[in-house]
């Protein structure tokens, strides 16, 4: 009996170091990647105990926003908590639960309102939260069961990394984490669009009734903090493959009636020259990110003076 119990401590012990050896050793791979930027994101969004404004969504957000100029324009910090969009809505939104602060903003920009609430990439949340235990919050319970399906293969990944030496290296273009400001937003130059980019994926936001769900439920939490949800547009590329504005119209009054907090924007109004975007239908240049943050400028003082 006793060298069966001695052989399962023994074994108990190998577990626990090929466990601590893969979390603190192997991982983490990606410290200057594009999903690494959650993790400055997310020390400034933990960092501020005032009022602040904090914006939430995909990419749009990372390459579409002058925090700066919406932190001028109101007196409030501002944090761009913008991520990849293949995260999925529902991990990006834990970040408005956060810090949360009487007087807070929260800006939801999403461009899918059907995300099934789900991750869509558990590969890629593993990527984006490594051994960062301060971002295990962003995995809803519900979320794990697919987490854990998707680590043995993240986890070869990284193994394959370490032993090439090839680990946390910079690509140095617009998606590393060194090209995001102190606000969270990309700062890469983008002069003008990009030759060759793809609008086909221009489309009508498709609403599903669990996301709307959601995003209710979101407000009331946050409500009863004393912080405010708002809806904001995202900008769409007028070119061969946009819907027609009326579309844009019916949409914007459709989502309005669905969602519990205001929606302060009208998608119509975020239809802009595809000379403004970047290298996809999602992304802005240098000139696109200003023209879209005056839009978005004017609509939350709207908001704010009762005019919406």
């Amino acid at each position: 009996m006793k060298k069966k119990l001695l052989f399962f401590l023994k074994c108990l012990i190998m577990l626990g170091i090929v466990i601590l050896f893969c979390f603190w050793i192997v991982m983490p791979q990606y410290l200057n990647n594009y999903q690494a930027a959650l993790i400055d994101k997310n020390e400034r969004l933990c960092s501020i105990d005032e009022p602040k404004i904090v914006l939430i969504g995909n990419s749009n957000l990372v390459f579409g926003i002058d925090s700066a100029a919406i932190e001028e324009a109101f007196g409030m910090p501002v944090v761009n908590m913008g991520m990849h969009g293949n995260l999925g809505n529902p991990f990006v939104e834990q970040a408005a639960l956060k810090n949360v602060h009487e007087g807070d903003i929260v800006i939801l920009s999403y461009s899918n309102f059907d995300d099934g609430d789900v991750i869509r990439n558990p590969q890629l949340a593993w990527i984006t939260i490594e051994n960062h235990l301060e971002l295990y919050s962003y995995v809803r319970p519900k979320d794990w069961k697919g987490m854990i399906r998707a680590y043995p293969t993240y986890l070869k990944d990284c193994l394959e990394l370490w032993t090439q030496g090839i680990g946390n290296m910079s690509s140095e273009d617009e998606y590393s984490r060194q090209q995001f400001n102190e606000y969270g937003d990309n700062i890469y130059g983008r002069p003008m669009l990009a030759p060759g980019t793809d609008f086909s994926q221009v489309h009508i936001p498709a609403i599903g009734d669990a996301t709307i769900n959601r995003i209710n439920a979101l407000d009331q939490k946050l409500k009863e903090n004393g912080a405010t949800l708002l809806v904001a547009a995202y900008p769409t590329p007028i070119c061969e493959y946009t819907p027609d504005r009326e579309e844009y119209v019916a949409f914007s009054d459709k989502l309005g009636s669905l969602l519990a907090c205001p929606l302060i924007s009208r998608y119509e109004d975020y239809m802009m020259d595809q000379e403004l975007f970047y290298n996809t239908y999602l992304h802005l240049n240098d000139q696109g990110v200003q023209v879209r943050t005056a839009l978005l400028i004017e609509d939350l003082q709207k908001y704010l003076d009762g005019d919406q």
